[in-house]
């Protein structure tokens, strides 16, 4: 028996039993200071090997090698870990990525065209933000992002539109058009004719028989239900539709019946805007082991990958959702205080001071009247409590008219800051040019009229976030989740901790190659090592 090796350097062995492993190589390799070990511990492309060194010290080397025949004792190795080995190397392989991570969409191209560019160009998945951009705006959008990148990874956001249906087919229209073959769908509830439309559209067969499918479907998901329905073929009621009216072929409707609607499922747990605030330690192994009963079932060439979003801003939470078997990770809120992404600098500054407990749930502008939620920024900004009043008079009271007159002239000019009426009309003209039947709907139907109307307020304050509106900070709806104020926490005192110095793909960089750091670390401390604070920690470091 030996005393447990301890060091001032902060690593020591739990064991108090002499180690039966050892190690062969120079000792002079070894590093016994701070400095050294943590440059030790950052070489990824190197096996890292802790020693025990005559006279009690415990040395990290990334040289050497574990030999029966060594003359010092090993106390633990960890093999080199890549960032690009994580995650499914199939989502690498399908979607021409380097990593496993993707910036998910952000409405109101909030996840910009230089954002996409940028993480593109670097080989790393984005989804152009698509909802609530019109459709000349979001045309313009694919000819630059397919201009930018010829040849390099790229997605559009596909949003489910209950309240505006023209919205979603004219999106889905556009990609066709323009051949986008990936999309990131969200907010879905069920399946619709567009979504099932897009996917089948882009299937063919090979000279084996095979399908292939030309269109990839990267679906955002937080519940079961929903998940089953993107994880099984299109039913015969979409498809049977799509191709009496056209719209598909014979043959594409047979293929789809043998492949899942989507390729990739994104579990989006407590996530920044649409969001049920689901624990991902929870929905990610419900829905891997859903995958996994419907796989069985139907026995497809190539499984559902399931990833994980929603909660990831730090290294330690992408390692996490790997380790419980995600494909890959998807982040949000972050990339919305990045340089590239489309908020105002005001707007950044606030995403850049959150904690983890300024968020809260306030009424969604597009599923307004289904009372559904998303999760915002409070910090800074009165937007979720005054849009969460709209929501109480939308439930207690029939008409814009039938408000108490002291709470209309309340909201006029605190929320609104202009008459009712004046709303109205700029409310008619928005919607002739963006879906007509909106107001056809609301001609004789007081309630509907004050739902448009309020939400007006509710659309329009995410676009003041992002242009910056002036003597609107108050009114700015910031789509955030807690991940924000994790992610904050890890950057203090780094160069990230400046927004003007947060770029998107350096971001990426910085949480992969911490997670690779950390699950050498873990290594580690599973054979026995007990690490100082400063080792288990990965600080983000600056590209040379």
């Amino acid at each position: 028996m030996q005393k447990s090796l301890q060091t001032h350097n902060g690593i020591r062995s739990a064991s108090t039993a002499a180690s039966s492993r050892r190690w062969d190589g120079d000792p002079a390799t070894a590093a016994f200071d701070e400095a050294g070990i943590r440059a030790c511990f950052s070489q990824l492309d190197q096996p890292i090997y802790a020693i025990a060194h005559p006279g009690g010290r415990v040395g990290v080397t990334n040289a050497g090698r574990e030999a029966a025949d060594g003359a010092y004792p090993l106390l633990g190795a960890a093999l080199p870990a890549a960032p690009e080995q994580f995650g499914d190397a199939s989502f690498r392989e399908d979607h021409g990525v380097r990593l496993a991570y993707a910036a998910g969409a952000m409405a109101n191209a909030i996840a910009s065209v230089e954002m996409v560019i940028a993480m593109g160009r670097e080989g790393l998945m984005s989804a152009f933000g698509a909802a609530g951009v019109l459709g000349a705006r979001l045309e313009a959008a694919i000819q630059q992002v397919q201009a930018a990148l010829p040849d390099a990874p790229y997605a559009f956001n596909l949003i489910h539109s209950p309240s505006e249906e023209a919205m979603e087919r004219r999106a889905v229209e556009l990609f066709l058009d323009y051949g986008v073959r990936t999309v990131e769908a969200s907010a879905f509830l069920d399946l619709t004719p567009h979504i099932v439309r897009y996917r089948a559209a882009g299937l063919s067969a090979d000279a084996q028989g095979s399908v292939v499918m030309g269109n990839r479907v990267i679906a955002k998901v937080s519940r079961r239900e929903v998940a089953q329905k993107f994880m099984e073929p299109a039913p015969e009621r979409l498809l049977r539709p799509l191709v009496d009216a056209g719209l598909i072929t014979e043959l594409q409707a047979q293929l789809a019946g043998r492949v899942p609607v989507a390729d990739d499922v994104t579990v989006e747990a407590d996530s920044g805007g649409h969001t049920d605030n689901r624990p991902l330690v929870v929905i990610l192994p419900s829905i891997i082991s859903l995958r996994d009963e419907l796989q069985e079932k139907h026995g497809f060439a190539k499984p559902v990958r399931v990833g994980a979003g929603g909660g990831i801003g730090t290294p330690s939470a992408a390692l996490a959702a790997f380790m419980m078997g995600a494909a890959y990770v998807v982040t949000g809120s972050i990339n919305q205080s990045c340089i590239e992404a489309g908020a105002s600098a005001h707007t950044k500054k606030l995403l850049s001071e959150a904690d983890m407990a300024d968020v809260m749930m306030a009424p969604a502008a597009d599923m307004f009247e289904m009372g559904v939620k998303v999760q915002l920024l409070k910090r800074g900004t009165m937007f979720p409590m005054r849009a969460q009043r709209l929501y109480e008079l939308y439930r207690e009271y029939d008409s814009v008219e039938a408000i108490p007159a002291a709470e209309r002239e309340k909201l006029e000019k605190q929320v609104f800051k202009r008459p009712m009426d004046d709303i109205w009309r700029d409310t008619v003209a928005y919607f002739m040019e963006r879906d007509p039947e909106q107001i056809r709907r609301a001609e004789d139907n007081p309630k509907r009229k004050m739902a448009l109307i309020f939400r007006w307020y509710l659309g329009l304050s995410s676009r003041w976030s992002n242009t910056g509106e002036q003597g609107r900070e108050l009114d700015y709806q910031i789509w955030c989740g807690p991940s924000m104020g994790a992610f904050n926490a890890w950057v203090k005192g780094s160069y990230l901790q400046d927004p003007t110095r947060r770029s998107a793909p350096d971001v990426a960089r910085q949480i992969m190659t911490g997670a690779a750091y950390l699950y050498r670390v873990q290594q580690l401390k599973m054979q026995g090592l007990i690490l100082a604070p400063v080792y288990e920690a990965y600080q983000p470091q600056p590209a040379v």
